[in-house]
């Protein structure tokens, strides 16, 4: 498998854990101690990909955990108890 189509496979399995477990919800501390232990978790899985591509890996799956625009109930511009009924 080329390397490229590797670490493809390792980031949309890295975005599929961070969805499954929900690190999006929790605190930055728990964000960070997961992502290391799933970054080594992934390293062990690809044992091809170098430090520098797991690094990579790790930048941009903290990246995915902290979107630009918030989301989320929480979030939402209006929420259900501020909406006006038409």
């Amino acid at each position: 498998m080329s390397k490229e189509k590797l670490l493809d496979r390792a980031r949309d399995e890295l975005f599929s854990h961070i969805n499954r477990c929900r690190v999006i919800d929790a605190v930055a501390d728990d964000q960070s101690v997961w992502m290391d232990e799933t970054i080594e978790y992934i390293g062990e899985r690809y044992p091809d990909l170098t430090e520098d591509d797991l690094q990579g890996l790790r930048e941009i799956g903290t990246r995915f955990c902290k979107p630009a625009i918030p989301h989320g109930r929480e979030n939402t511009a209006k929420k259900m108890a501020d909406a006006t009924v038409a």
